[in-house]
């Protein structure tokens, strides 16, 4: 995979919002922390532009993004928010750029359209982390914003974490090496099929979801069982799956139960809890880097990234 060269003091970071819309307010926290550490910041052209929920129309949105590829300057992109909108653009980009000048794209939740879609296409690594809206004064979680920060630096990744009591029966106790894909759940389940689906072959799987119904996770999750998805993955690793729904008659299992039901038989390490993605702490992965995971009663992640001194 290729690796974007890390950012120091000086590079400049692009700011984009290629889905839900933001306003100046949203961002100004973000943008004055990114500037005190150091990195010049340019904004998107149409970045506060509004249409209905989007920021703008799948044209502005889809030409801002194309703006920061373009442009040779930008060390890396960082997406303003979620919500949904990038699967209406990204066909509409040209990528190509990259390729010559790779730079990191980081965000998470809607985002993992842009994830897989630079995977797949041009087998570069990416930055899943919290985004520019989750860096206001009164959102802030240091613990999000600092792996961010070092995941973009270069530093060594390194997490441990407990699993809830009650899940720990849905962990398989062991480790592997391999490299971290993934995302949210319903982009990937989207994604099937499409220019943006991943390959998951002898890849640490992640997984994390919002406000679903119990019965789309297990579609989901059988969706990508059905298309092969969980055939050869090296592993699986289990974020948050927040607010959960059921319907009136119950569905009977938990999310965790309906995604352990899925890899119960498969010899591979499992971990559920990661801290990341819609949750209170959203711990930066990189994706497409390889990772030593190690699932026991204390799991572990440590990324095998290129370590600055």
């Amino acid at each position: 995979m290729i690796q974007p060269d890390f950012l120091k003091q000086g590079d400049k970071i692009g700011l984009i919002a290629p889905a839900r819309k933001v306003t100046k307010e949203d961002l100004n926290d973000a943008i004055n922390l990114l500037q005190q550490e150091g990195f010049e910041i340019t904004l998107g052209n149409n970045l506060y532009k509004s249409l209905n929920q989007f920021s703008g129309t799948d044209n502005e949105r889809a030409a801002d993004l194309q703006q920061m590829i373009d442009d040779n300057s930008v060390k890396a992109i960082l997406c303003a928010r979620g919500g949904y909108g990038c699967m209406r653009i990204v066909d509409e980009v040209d990528f190509t750029p990259m390729m010559d000048n790779p730079k990191w794209l980081c965000g998470y939740s809607d985002i993992t359209v842009l994830h897989s879609h630079i995977h797949t296409y041009l087998g570069m690594q990416s930055i899943h982390s919290a985004m520019a809206f989750n860096f206001r004064k009164e959102k802030l979680n240091m613990q999000s914003y600092d792996s961010f920060m070092s995941s973009l630096k270069g530093e060594q990744l390194f997490y441990e974490w407990q699993t809830e009591t009650s899940l720990d029966v849905f962990n398989k106790h062991r480790s592997i090496t391999a490299p971290i894909v993934g995302g949210n759940l319903s982009m990937l389940y989207a994604n099937i099929g499409t220019q943006s689906d991943i390959d998951t072959t002898g890849k640490i799987l992640f997984l994390e979801d919002l406000d679903e119904y119990l019965y789309h996770i297990d579609r989901m999750m059988n969706a990508l069982q059905r298309s092969g998805k969980l055939n050869d993955i090296a592993g699986l690793l289990i974020g948050g799956m927040t607010d959960m729904k059921d319907n009136e008659t119950p569905f009977g299992k938990t999310a965790p139960e309906i995604i352990y039901d899925y890899v119960k038989d498969m010899e591979i390490p499992v971990a559920f809890s990661f801290p990341a993605g819609h949750t209170e702490i959203n711990q930066a992965l990189i994706f497409g880097c390889d990772a030593e995971f190690v699932v026991g009663e204390n799991s572990s992640l440590k990324f095998l990234n290129n370590l600055t001194p």
